[in-house]
């Protein structure tokens, strides 16, 4: 272990430190006063020459750090200086930064045939050529986009291998690589070039030195949507999901919903592929051996006999129920198999043509066309029935059986009658355009020929309540009560909540003057449907007509709360407040009235004389002096004028009352003329009042009502002012239209509402009846 210690020398060598502790009485600044050399320095420029490195060392006492004495180099410090080398310490001159070698060699010239200069320029074309492929593709040149696109690729690989000679594989442009890959892949795509744009996204997505590359698998997920192959698509997604860090959420939502659409478009082909299935299954009925084959006459009695006996009527039946669910199959997934309606019964109508169901594929059509009737598109629905309406005459029935509805929903009765008259004659066992046909002829005033057809089409389908209903309504017209109130009661039967129904029983105990039960149904009524303004009304009418004022105002108020424009409901409401003295709240409802029908003067006249009684004088002059205003030539505005302005001292009575005076001598003259044009028409004016007499025996509940309304208005204490009823005419409460393409119904809101329902189709040949 010893030999490897070497112990320092016990010799008296030199010192290379020494000298450090040596005092130099240079330094002392307590003698600079009188030394002369100094002071001469100060006071001249003695002491800005440098001093020699001999001088200097000998007036310090010690060498300088790195000078050469004795052939001895003074140590440097522990921290070496930037610029000293070696070199220098051995005697070379101090020159930090080499200004002793003079100026730098010129820079040499670029060779532009060296291969650096090449791969620059290559690169350069490789941009090129992708940026042309984006532009092409932008500008819809999609072929040219493709062409660019494998340019691009073409020339990247011939990149890639002359860099790999010249260079090492780490100086690749990996971005060029991945641009001109996902290009090609993306312009491969939007060619439909399927195949070869997963192969390109395949080189993408395998290669670890792309990084984040794995998101490329929504693309590859898209493609093979379009494919259909839905399975390897929400595998796709999902794998891409997974490359999708958690705080890219629109992304992570995006894929998300993609996966959604995609489990949407295999329930599309689930369903498609099940019809398809439903199609193929056999019936296994031969429809041959019921014809025979030659006129042995023991062959053709066996085949008459089994034409009906127990196993032909099961074939009928199996067949029926394979029909019935081929077509209740194709109106579920119509809609919903293709972008849109009409084309999934395109899809429909081709595979059962395709089929042993080929005669199912015109009842498709005619889906088809109660789908557009659906959708209100009546253009499409006519100009497909107009075609199958040429075909065969069980399709020709069906389709002019719809034809005819249209046509007398759209009021032209003339072109639905003619097909109507086109339905029966090519069915004439079809019970729609039976009822179609009634329809047709009621809307002509024939009613006893209109209840043949409804009887005609109930004797061919028993259960057809269109019918059942348009022959009550018949029956109401000939004034046939009992007999129309036993169809009513019938059909409720069938029917047991059906608003039209109960309204119209309820209508007939009104005619048959039995209000009790009128009442009683109409409350059925509006526990079906209990927001209707005009039942609500009906049942205040009824009430009012028994002298229930509470349960009058009860149901009149409730009408005005879910319709406030009923004005004969408004009039009852501002009347019932002036029968019980309640001016102020008389005068919301006359206001409403006035903005309804602001041409009335009566309305404005009321809310002038509620405001009068309720002791508002001024608000009641200024409503009057609004009301002149409107209508200048109205008297009785005027009367009162003069009278209120009299009672109130106002100078403007004399105005008014002469404008009063002038007004009367002009009515006394337009009284005078009318007179003497009536004495030369009598005769004439006997016949109309005749008529006048048998219209008002018709709407006795009308003018009663008015009468009654006028009279209570009338009968008021303090009150002469002309009050008239908006119209001596009621609503009426039957409905004199069949029920056919259009069911006629109670004037409620739940008419509107059920006439704008959906057509039903429950079988084929089915006019377009509502439910």
């Amino acid at each position: 272990m010893m030999q490897n210690v070497h112990l320092a020398p016990e010799t008296d060598e030199d010192d290379l430190y020494s000298g450090y502790n040596d005092y130099n009485p240079i330094y002392d600044i307590e003698e600079l006063e009188n030394d002369a050399a100094f002071q001469q320095a100060v006071r001249t420029s003695h002491g800005r020459r440098p001093p020699s490195k001999t001088s200097l060392a000998s007036s310090i006492g010690r060498p300088m750090t790195g000078a050469i004495q004795d052939g001895v180099t003074r140590p440097m410090t522990a921290v070496r200086a930037a610029g000293f080398t070696k070199a220098a310490l051995r005697g070379s001159a101090f020159d930090p930064l080499s200004q002793s070698r003079g100026p730098a060699p010129p820079l040499e010239a670029k060779k532009k045939d060296s291969p650096e200069e090449k791969i620059k320029q290559l690169e350069k074309e490789v941009n090129e050529l992708v940026e042309e492929s984006c532009i092409a593709n932008s500008c819809g040149d999609l072929k040219l986009a493709l062409e660019k696109a494998k340019d691009a690729g073409r020339k990247e690989r011939v990149l890639v291998r002359q860099r790999e000679q010249v260079t090492t594989p780490e100086n690749i442009n990996l971005d060029l690589t991945y641009s001109v890959l996902f290009n090609l892949a993306s312009q491969y795509s939007v060619n439909e070039m399927y195949a070869e744009a997963l192969n390109t996204y395949q080189v993408i997505v395998k290669n670890k030195m792309f990084s984040n590359a794995g998101i490329l698998k929504m693309n590859m997920g898209n493609i093979y949507l379009k494919q259909r192959n839905y399975s390897k698509a929400i595998k796709f997604y999902r794998m891409a999901l997974d490359q999708v860090s958690s705080v890219n959420n629109q992304m992570r939502i995006k894929i998300m919903q993609n996966i959604g659409v995609t489990f949407i478009q295999a329930d599309r082909e689930k369903m498609k592929k099940a019809f398809q299935k439903l199609i193929a299954v056999p019936l296994e009925i031969d429809e041959d051996k019921y014809i025979s084959p030659s006129d042995d006459p023991h062959t053709n009695l066996v085949t008459e006999a089994i034409k009906n006996d127990h196993l032909r009527q099961m074939e009928h039946e199996r067949r029926a129920m394979a029909e019935k669910y081929i077509m209740t199959s194709a109106k579920l997934i119509a809609p919903v198999i293709e972008t849109s309606f009409a084309a999934g019964y395109d899809w429909c109508v081709e595979v059962v043509k395709a089929s042993q169901y080929v005669e199912l594929a015109n009842d498709l059509e005619i889906n088809k066309a109660v789908t557009y009737l659906r959708q209100k598109d009546y253009n499409q629905a006519v100009e497909i029935l107009k075609v199958l309406e040429k075909k065969d005459s069980r399709v020709k029935s069906a389709a002019a059986t719809n034809l005819s509805a249209l046509y007398y929903m759209g009021k032209d009765f003339a072109q639905a009658s003619s097909y109507a008259d086109i339905a029966v004659n090519s069915d004439r066992y079809n019970p729609a355009a039976l009822t179609n046909k009634g329809n047709t002829v009621f809307a002509n005033g024939d009613y006893e020929k209109a209840a043949e057809f409804y009887k005609e089409a109930l004797r061919n389908d028993s259960s057809c309540t269109e019918a059942l209903y348009n022959i009550g309504l018949t029956y109401e017209k000939l004034n046939r009560l009992d007999e129309a109130l036993d169809c009513f009661l019938k059909l409720h039967a069938i029917l047991r909540n059906s608003a039209e129904v109960l309204y119209q029983i309820a209508n007939i105990y009104e005619l048959m003057e039995n209000p009790s039960q009128a009442i009683e149904w109409l409350m059925q009524v509006v526990s079906v449907i209990p927001t209707d303004p005009q039942v609500l009304s009906k049942l205040g009418e009824l009430y009012d007509r028994e002298g229930d004022k509470s349960q009058a105002f009860q149901y009149y108020y409730e009408s005005y709360r879910y319709f406030p424009c009923n004005i004969e409901v408004i009039e009852w409401l501002g009347a019932y407040y002036i029968d019980t003295q309640f001016w102020e709240k008389a005068i919301q409802y006359f206001e409403r009235a006035s903005l309804i029908q602001p041409t009335q003067v009566k309305w404005q006249l009321m809310v002038a004389s509620c405001f009068r009684r309720s002791g508002n004088y001024q608000k009641a002059l200024d409503t009057y002096k609004d009301t002149h205003r409107k209508f200048p030539e109205n008297v009785e505005c005027l009367r009162f004028l003069v009278r209120l302005c009299t009672d109130l001292g106002l100078k403007d009575a004399q105005e008014y009352a002469r404008k009063l005076k002038r007004l009367e001598k002009m009515k006394e003259i337009r009284e005078q003329r009318i007179k003497s044009g009536r004495d030369g028409s009598g005769g004439s004016r006997g016949k109309r009042e005749g008529s006048a007499s048998s219209d008002s025996g018709q709407n006795y509940s009308a003018s009663s009502k008015g009468e009654r309304l006028n009279a209570r208005l009338r009968a008021l204490p303090g009150t002469n002012e002309p009050y008239e009823s908006s119209s001596n005419k009621e609503i009426d409460a039957s409905y004199v239209d069949p029920l056919g393409p259009q069911i006629e119904r109670p004037k409620t809101a739940a008419k509107k509402r059920i006439d704008e329902d959906d057509f039903a189709d429950e079988e084929l040949g089915d006019d377009l009846l509502p439910e």
